[in-house]
């Protein structure tokens, strides 16, 4: 056991990975673990602005991240990935599984099921369930031989429960009409599939793998919908992406150290009506 409990939350040497870093919700979590101690390797498809976001961290945090450019849907970069990590680090201790997409067609990804375009759908699935898939393959590779690791993925509400459609009446998201799309509820539920075989898979390795599952976070969406979601909500509110970040660092880190294959749900209390 740790000397001091204050002490099982840090997370000073540790090397964590953070896909989808660059994201609304991926520069919270970063920023936490990098507070917290660990040394964040950011991972997005632009490298250039994980090398700024990560230098970023290290002068605010006085830790070593490194940025990484990487589109997690393909095994090839991914590959590539893990094994610039292990040259710079020697190790992975933290996986955190976040990356996912909404395409940069927002009119084509928030269409109507019945028209819902096939390759649109299989676009969504190649980062939100084949780059977790590939993440947490590569990683888990190292995390075996080091017989030991922690893995979180960024799942959804609508991943656990079905999306109340009449929220969606009226509302907009950085201007245009919004709905949930089956294939982001689909792919969501797909993590926590994911997350419990392989919590099972690797629980002899000594990896953790658990789940993440953010409510709405306020992140461009017009009042309309902050009202209609707020009203079903019991906290009656929506929620802001660092209030996300505790629940992570209690996942990342030695506090955690006999949970595993657990969904970790903050959302304000909405999946309980």
């Amino acid at each position: 056991m740790k000397s001091s409990f204050k002490e099982l939350f840090q997370l000073h040497e540790k090397v964590a990975v953070v896909t989808g870093a660059l994201g609304i919700l991926g520069r919270q979590f970063s920023s936490g673990l990098a507070e917290f101690g660990a040394n964040v390797v950011i991972v997005d498809v632009d490298e250039e602005l994980c090398k700024q976001f990560a230098k970023q961290l290290s002068d605010q945090y006085k830790v070593k991240c490194f940025g990484i450019g990487c589109d997690v849907s393909s095994p090839q970069q991914v590959k590539n990935m893990v094994k610039r990590i292990i040259e710079k680090y020697k190790k992975i201790d933290i996986l955190h599984n976040n990356a996912a997409t909404k395409t940069s067609d927002l009119k084509a990804y928030f269409t109507a099921f019945e028209d819902y375009d096939l390759a649109q759908w299989r676009d969504v699935m190649a980062v939100n369930i084949d780059g977790m898939f590939l993440a947490a393959q590569q990683v888990g590779k190292e995390m075996v031989k080091q017989k030991k690791g922690t893995i979180i993925q960024t799942s959804s509400i609508y991943g656990i429960i079905a999306p109340d459609h009449r929220i969606y009446e009226k509302s907009h998201y950085l201007g245009t009409t919004i709905n949930t799309p089956a294939v982001y509820a689909a792919s969501k539920a797909a993590v926590w599939g994911l997350t419990k075989y392989l919590a099972t898979y690797w629980a002899e390795q000594g990896i953790r793998v658990n789940m993440l599952t953010p409510g709405g976070m306020e992140s461009g969406q017009n009042e309309k919908f902050k009202q209609n979601y707020s009203y079903r909500t019991p906290m009656a509110r929506m929620g802001n992406p660092d209030e996300l970040v505790g629940a992570l660092i209690y996942l990342a880190s030695d506090a955690s150290s006999y949970v595993t294959g657990q969904n970790m749900i903050v959302d304000g209390g909405l999946s309980i009506w």
